[in-house]
């Protein structure tokens, strides 16, 4: 089997960053760290999991973006992936999910990858359209938000149970090759290894360069980025302690947070 794995890199979240001038994406300030979309860590652990089960599988890593972007790749290589792909694009601040998916897919057509996986979202633009955007342009079934997934022993079928609301799930068997979007808490990712860390340092990437103007154009643009608004609100519980307490427990069952 082959597998390809999408990785993304994002900001440390407690990182400092800025809006650029066109008030349309970030601006990275010198003091910025980037890692490992955490949700792209899930899909890399589960395809190491699906080779452990598979012996001879083949676990490749492809990101998009500019130079820094390598880290990433070099990130998947340490946890344990055989190969990485960069596919090398100036800083051209924020990418459409499209476009993206557009150059994974130009590279993964002929490639012939049984499984294509991705995190569920990006953290930094809180999307999940690549991977079914990714999907679709390569005419493959797709399901998302995996959060279980059993390939058969024919390495025909794989059978996935998808997140829904209210704790259910989705049971669904799709034919392979086919994408993936792995929900968080799926697995536990690994830490890289000290002996695929030096592997990823001293193994050649990939890379490829891209060129925007040759894709097709994005289908959706940020019309503006803001930090967010400073607000304060309170609810007070009138009544007796019973009173409150029941006011309490439909206000967090509202919220799902029990």
């Amino acid at each position: 089997m082959k597998i390809l794995v999408c990785v993304k890199h994002v900001p440390e979240s407690g990182s400092v960053i800025g809006i650029d001038d066109s008030e349309r994406w970030i601006r990275a300030e010198k003091s910025t760290t980037y890692k490992m979309n955490r949700f792209d860590a899930f899909a890399v652990e589960e395809a190491l999991l699906i080779r452990q089960a598979f012996p001879g599988t083949r676990v490749e890593a492809v990101s998009v973006g500019p130079d820094r972007t390598a880290m990433v790749v070099k990130r998947a290589i340490g946890m344990g992936a055989d190969n990485g792909v960069h596919m090398a694009i100036g800083d051209h601040g924020y990418l459409s999910p499209f476009t993206v998916a557009s150059l994974i897919a130009g590279y993964a057509h002929d490639r012939h990858y049984d499984l294509i996986l991705t995190g569920v979202m990006a953290e930094d633009d809180m999307q999940g359209m690549v991977g079914p955007m990714l999907a679709e342009l390569l005419f493959l079934p797709c399901a998302t938000f995996i959060i279980f997934e059993k390939i058969s022993p024919g390495a025909e079928t794989i059978y996935v149970e998808r997140e829904i609301k209210g704790g259910y799930r989705d049971a669904l068997e799709l034919k392979l090759p086919a994408v993936l979007t792995i929900q968080g808490g799926i697995n536990k990712p690994r830490y890289p290894s000290l002996s695929n860390m030096l592997r990823a340092k001293n193994q050649k990437l990939e890379t490829i360069v891209a060129r925007l103007d040759e894709q097709p154009g994005p289908r959706e643009e940020v019309m503006r980025v803001s930090y967010p608004r400073k607000s304060r609100s309170g609810m007070v519980l009138e009544g007796s302690q019973q009173e409150k307490a029941a006011q309490l427990l439909k206000i967090l069952r509202g919220k799902t947070l029990i």
